[in-house]
């Protein structure tokens, strides 16, 4: 099967070797995202708008890849602070309501920068292609 490599030019995809997404087959792969723009961090302290942007960023990825939100199985949700949970899944659910993965959520002691409260790794399995 063809491997799809899908980047989303972030200088640290070089430096440490992965990809935003990877596509074999219908499956796709969708690496721990966080709320960075280049090096800025969005939505500092709030939990809310870095996970709406973390999903956005997502779904940008998922349509490079040829798939969509409807087409992912499965979401793993990392934050630092788990008492912030229902903003964190406030969020996750404006994207997945109807769709509902199966997901996970779990307290990290960090992130790789101090600033982020929220990483998301998403599994899609495309079952059709996009109209």
């Amino acid at each position: 099967m063809k491997r799809q490599n899908i980047s989303s030019g972030a200088v640290w995809e070089d430096i440490v070797g992965y990809s935003r997404a990877v596509r074999i087959g219908h499956v796709v792969e969708v690496a721990g995202t966080t709320a960075t723009d280049g090096d800025q961090v969005i939505g500092i302290g709030n939990a809310y708008e870095q996970t709406r942007y973390v999903l956005q960023k997502i779904e940008r990825a998922l349509h490079e890849a040829g798939a969509t939100l409807q087409d992912v199985v499965r979401t793993r949700i990392f934050v630092t602070d788990i008492s912030q949970w229902e903003e964190v899944g406030r969020a996750h659910g404006e994207f997945f309501r109807n769709i509902k993965p199966a997901a996970t959520m779990v307290e990290v002691s960090a992130l790789i920068q101090p600033e982020l409260l929220v990483e998301i790794e998403a599994t899609a399995i495309i079952t059709q292609d996009p109209a």
